[in-house]
């Protein structure tokens, strides 16, 4: 005992032995655990699916389409396209969203060709770059051999490109498409923002997501001098949302024939946040905080006398930067105030061209919980895309990455679009400009955001269009009103004739040019001021009622209507006691 005891006492601890036995191990075995373990975090960390696209095959993902049941524009035109019911498979050693989205920013391997370049001015005095590349340039072995002159009863397609955040037509997926597009006979422009593509800010007004106006503006222009030839536009990441906002303000007025939105944010508060949830997202916050700062040091002069110069330059993200720059110079009231106001999301609904858009789920900057997907579905006009993979804008495929996969689609969908029936034609706008849509927060009728993202009443409704549930819920509204005041007001007429021409003021606002003409004497001329303000006292409310109805439909006619044969006995028997007394003193008295 005493032996084993002692033999216990001078032998080594648990760890030392621990040690001893870790010693035994050959290096080499450690330096290919870490490498094994760096290679998993990387693995999760960058999003790669390579070992997910073996297990399939390598037959990538499948395209998912979301579209309206009843929608033409799938069913004759995007139906056609191959690109857009077969499977994406990414290039294998880009799969990875934010390789392919880093690879693309560093590299893309565009095609080489020239631009012609136009310098437009814009009516506040600002200067657009406008970068050519026609059909003709193609054809020709020299650019400079061709005179580049576009007739004015050209009906050759024109592709008018909108470019995302900080990017101009140097971009190479804006080289991508410009190139794919013009090679198939198409004449394309490049609409550079203001103070991108080495032109100068020549006034106090700077681009943003929601800035909307230098487009609408390049859209007319081209429109005008070209008249025959069908206009499509493209936007790419904020460009996309540009564009779906300018198509949700003009409706059925656009002179655009058909577009397409690829990557857009459609959320821009929903985005915002999602940029700054991880660390990955937060490192693209910074890269593109970096990249407005480094916009905002090319037009200094300008902006440091409308902005705080030392805040913008020490913003760190996109926030910051649209808080100190953004906001202040487009004079919203707060950060929030403009993402919301600025969102393509709230305009989807009223989009009336037939629109392509696609987005990738595993899209490192705009994430898939800002797409609409219900308001895509529900407009007919809309076929949505989306894919597993694909990054921001990258789309690689093929071993050589030397191809876009959402290029392919678009010049698909476009060309099947231009030789379909099914192309937007231009509408007169009957209303003049329109009024901004609600903030997806408040959808309140009686509120709306202005221009400089103050919150204001509502002043003009001008519905585009009534369709007959909403003209007959109005009629049957005004009927009940004027039951309702010829039950009160039995001595006189006044009301009823009151209500009679405030349906003629209201039948005449809604589209009637010329207002019926009534006959009266002197009698009616002195009425006449006094009808007056009871139209203008009422206008407000039958517009908001108006709303309501459209937003409603039938519902609230079935409510009401439950609520009325619900209280009826209960309300009458109570009315039967409560006014009993006036009833006896009513009847005819009994003969003394």
């Amino acid at each position: 005992m005493e032996a084993a005891a002692a033999a216990s006492g001078g032998g080594e601890s648990a760890g030392e032995l621990v040690l001893r036995a870790a010693a035994l191990v050959p290096w080499t075995h450690y330096a290919l655990a870490a490498l094994a373990l760096a290679f998993a975090f990387l693995y999760r960390f960058l999003e790669v699916h390579l070992l997910g696209d073996l297990l399939r095959g390598l037959r990538g993902g499948r395209v998912a389409l979301t579209f309206h049941p009843d929608a033409q524009v799938y069913h004759r035109v995007a139906s056609k396209c191959r690109a857009l019911h077969g499977r994406y498979l990414a290039t294998p050693w880009l799969a990875s969203p934010h390789l392919q989205t880093l690879f693309l920013s560093i590299s893309g391997r565009p095609p080489s060709f020239t631009y012609r370049r136009q310098l437009y001015t814009v009516r506040d005095g600002g200067t657009i770059a406008l970068d050519w590349l026609l059909a003709s340039d193609l054809e020709a072995e020299d650019v400079g051999s061709c005179d580049g002159a576009i007739s004015k009863d050209d009906s050759t397609p024109l592709l008018v490109v909108i470019p995302g955040l900080t990017s101009d037509s140097s971009a190479a997926y804006v080289k991508h498409l410009v190139f794919s597009m013009a090679i198939k006979g198409w004449n394309v422009v490049v609409s550079n923002h203001r103070g991108l593509g080495g032109i100068s800010i020549t006034s106090d007004c700077f681009y943003n997501a929601g800035w909307t106006e230098d487009m609408r503006e390049v859209v007319n222009f081209l429109h005008q001098r070209y008249p025959k030839a069908p206009l499509f536009t493209v936007g790419t990441s904020i460009g996309a949302n540009i564009l779906v906002k300018y198509l949700g303000e003009e409706g059925e007025s656009t002179p655009v024939a058909g577009a397409a939105s690829v990557c857009s944010p459609w959320d821009l508060l929903v985005t915002n946040r999602f940029i700054s949830r991880k660390l990955v997202q937060r490192c693209y916050d910074r890269a593109l905080a970096i990249g407005l700062k480094g916009y905002a040091k090319l037009h200094q002069p300008v902006l440091a006398r409308l902005a705080n110069w030392e805040a913008i330059t020490s913003s760190r993200s996109i926030r910051e930067f649209d808080r100190h720059a953004t906001c202040v110079v487009a004079k919203y009231e707060t950060v929030d105030t403009f993402y919301r106001r600025c969102s393509s999301a709230n305009y989807v609904g009223n989009v009336s061209v037939p629109l392509l858009c696609i987005s990738a789920l595993d899209d490192p900057l705009c994430t898939r919980e800002a797409i609409p997907w219900d308001e895509c579905r529900a407009n007919s006009n809309i076929v949505l895309a989306t894919t597993p993979n694909g990054g921001h804008l990258g789309f690689f495929e093929g071993l050589t990455a030397g191809t876009l996969w959402w290029v392919r689609a678009v010049s698909e969908f476009l060309c099947a679009l231009h030789d379909s029936p099914y192309m937007h034609r231009q509408k007169a706008q009957e209303h003049g400009l329109r009024s901004s849509l609600e903030s997806s927060i408040d959808k309140s009728p009686y509120v709306n955001f202005m221009e400089d993202g103050m919150v204001a009443a509502v002043t003009n409704d001008g519905p585009d269009s009534e369709d007959s549930l909403h003209n007959l819920n109005v009629d049957e509204m005004e009927r009940n009103a004027r039951m309702v005041a010829v039950q009160k007001n039995e001595d006189t007429g006044e009301i009823q004739n009151e209500c009679d021409s405030t349906m003629d003021y209201q039948n005449s606002s809604q589209g009637n040019v010329v207002p019926m003409q009534v006959q009266g004497g002197s009698q009616e001329q002195q009425e006449e001021p006094y009808a007056n303000k009871i139209r203008d006292a009422m206008a407000p409310m039958k517009r908001s009622i108006n709303q309501l109805t459209r937003s409603q439909g039938r519902s609230v006619w079935l409510l009401a209507y439950i609520a009325v044969v619900t209280s009826w006995p209960l309300l009458g028997t109570l009315g039967f006691f409560l006014f009993r007394k006036k009833f006896r003193n009513s009847l005819p008295g009994k003969k003394l």
